[in-house]
């Protein structure tokens, strides 16, 4: 993770707090702290999530689309050109869903 789930500043408060208030508020002050944490690490685990959901919407898009301009394509190709036609987009239409993939 780049970014740390808590600032440095926060723990060094929850440090002082504890030696200001002592032992007796130690358990309260540590699940504070530790609620913040899981809180913070929780986001990113979304963050994450919809990241890639959207990458893999995008993904799917291109395919699809690419795979709708290429029926037209293949018919043209295979009318005028013949075979060598027709392999030409089929590798275009390889060469987009390889490079959507990456």
């Amino acid at each position: 993770m780049t970014e740390e789930p808590v600032p440095r500043d926060e723990l060094r408060a929850t440090i002082e707090a504890r030696k200001e208030l002592g032992e007796d508020a130690e358990p309260a002050l540590v699940d504070a702290f530790v609620a913040r944490i899981e809180k913070q690490l929780a986001q990113g685990q979304r963050e994450s999530e919809q990241s890639l959901r959207r990458k893999r919407e995008h993904q799917k898009e291109m395919v699809l689309g690419s795979m709708a301009l290429a029926i037209p394509l293949v018919v043209v190709a295979g009318v005028f050109t013949g075979l060598a036609g027709v392999i030409a987009v089929c590798f275009a239409l390889a060469v987009i869903a390889i490079v959507t993939a990456r």
